[in-house]
């Protein structure tokens, strides 16, 4: 147990001041992100509007994060991460507490869709921030980190509001949201230093050029539209674990809420426990991200497949456990990849990019598998997920090809290797 304590906390070494003010500043973020939680049942039960009107308003929540993923990409590519981060945190703060202001429909509408977009120009900064304070040996486990805190945000955040609901209503939790972005940005301005980000630039221009980063002709990049697509896919299938499966563990299996509540946190419990130690065994292994990505997805399509014959908890955790394993091997190394493949200074455009495969899957998901399961049935849904898992591989095995096909062209334009080549050809003639 010492042993793996130790091998543990040694994962968060490493990392420079700037990646933990980053992961802090994130994590203040996501905790304090209480209204979206609780958003349907405020518009509901407060404001008296009907579900298919909730709807609409999600839609506009999901619209407006495609376009602020995609705007503060552009953004950050052209003022950079420093510049949309402030922004982005200064204007998200005063844009929720200005939403417990509106009582109509369009309007509120509106506010949805600006406040969601401004919060999500953050997204596609923070990936380009934390790779410019990070090197190839470490930048995979800082962007592991974030992520962590992400998740640990996700969790506290709920507890939260639901203590504030009780005592305050809700226009505590509107003005505690707002805030916490506040508090992000003033720990982000008296902490980081701007004049280190020139430096970090520098740095990472040079060891990119180290890494021998494969520079091709970006417009007709095929490797990562095929990544794009395969990610899309991978992340439909991720958002049904927190939409249709807690929905049939209720319906079929006959868990209460607790119950669902405690399978739920078996995959945040065992990401806390096992992504960082096995990120960081990883990277110090010759393995390529795309393969481990492969891997990533068979593992989670693997678990879609057990549901066709979860008929009891065990074999449900089953289920819960492959499923988890994917997301750690998929999302962790997908950020590298996607860094890996950024034309230098459009960094924010590919990571945006990315970043809006995850917004569109989290729009479409629910519905699609809602749609389903109405009009057919869960193992109709399940067996539709299997069959798009299998798409998800097909496409990350063509992408792992490319890749091999992409190193092995660059080899070849190598001097020595080319000299190696004829020496040979001229012995064996």
């Amino acid at each position: 147990m010492k042993s793996y304590l130790n091998t543990y906390f040694d994962n968060f070494r490493g990392f420079s001041r700037e990646v933990w003010v980053l992961t802090l500043i994130t994590f203040i973020n996501r905790a304090g992100a209480m209204v979206m939680l609780f958003l349907t049942k405020y518009m509901h039960e407060n404001l008296f509007f009907s579900l298919n009107q909730i709807g609409w308003m999600l839609v506009c929540i999901g619209v407006g994060a495609l376009f602020g993923n995609w705007l503060g990409g552009k953004l950050t590519d052209r003022l950079g991460f420093y510049t949309i981060m402030l922004a982005s945190l200064f204007l998200t703060g005063f844009g929720i507490i200005s939403l417990m202001f509106l009582y109509d429909f369009v309007e509120i509408c509106v506010g949805l869709f600006i406040v969601t977009a401004i919060a999500d120009m953050y997204k596609p900064a923070m990936y380009v921030a934390v790779s410019n304070f990070t090197n190839k040996k470490n930048r995979t486990r800082a962007l592991t980190l974030v992520r962590l805190a992400v998740n640990l945000g996700i969790v506290s955040g709920p507890i939260i509001a639901g203590l504030v609901i009780q005592k305050d209503n809700y226009d505590m939790l509107f003005w505690i949201d707002g805030l916490t972005c506040v508090l992000a940005i003033s720990i982000f301005m008296l902490v980081i230093d701007e004049s280190k980000i020139y430096k970090a630039r520098k740095k990472i221009n040079r060891d990119r050029e180290k890494e021998g980063v494969i520079e091709i002709n970006r417009k007709a990049d095929i490797s990562f539209i095929i990544f794009l697509f395969a990610s899309f896919l991978t992340a439909f299938l991720f958002f049904q674990l927190f939409t249709t499966i807690p929905l049939y563990n209720s319906d079929k299996l006959k868990l209460d809420e607790f119950q669902i509540g405690l399978l739920l946190a078996l995959n945040g419990l065992l990401i806390f426990l096992f992504e960082m130690p096995l990120i960081g065994f990883l990277e110090k292994t010759t393995a390529q991200p795309t393969k481990i990505i492969l891997f990533g997805s068979v593992f989670m399509t693997s678990g879609f497949f057990f549901l066709l014959f979860s008929k009891s908890v065990p074999v449900l955790v089953i289920s819960i456990f492959l499923i988890t394993l994917g997301q750690i091997l998929l999302f962790s190394f997908s950020n590298t990849f996607a860094f890996s493949r950024a034309v230098q200074g459009k960094e924010g455009k590919y990571m945006a990019f990315y970043a809006m495969s995850f917004s569109a899957a989290q729009i479409l998901s629910p519905k699609v598998g809602f749609s389903v399961i109405e009009k057919f049935s869960y193992l109709s849904n399940w067996l539709l997920m299997g069959f798009i898992g299998l798409i998800a591989i097909s496409l990350y095995y063509k992408l792992d090809k490319n890749i091999k096909f992409e190193r092995i062209a660059k080899d070849l334009q190598k001097p020595t290797l080319i000299s190696d080549l004829n020496n040979n050809i001229k012995k064996i003639a």
